[in-house]
């Protein structure tokens, strides 16, 4: 895999993935969509650490730095 993803991307989606757990930890959102949330905050949070996001490829994003 090669990386796609750039630090400031990465710094995004991990405050995101931190918002939605302290807004489900706190009660804030419940249920379903505390469910659904949930699973995209994983998500972003396991792209952010291996910096690859398998959506970038068909749409040919690219926010890692070129070397």
């Amino acid at each position: 895999m090669k990386k796609n993803m750039g630090s400031a991307d990465k710094g995004v989606r991990i405050v995101i993935a931190l918002v939605i757990a302290a807004l489900t930890y706190f009660n804030v959102i419940e249920g379903t969509l505390a469910y659904v949330l949930m699973a995209f905050a994983l998500i972003f949070l396991l792209t952010s650490f291996i910096s690859f996001c398998p959506l970038y490829l068909p749409l040919g994003i690219n926010t890692c730095k070129k070397k």
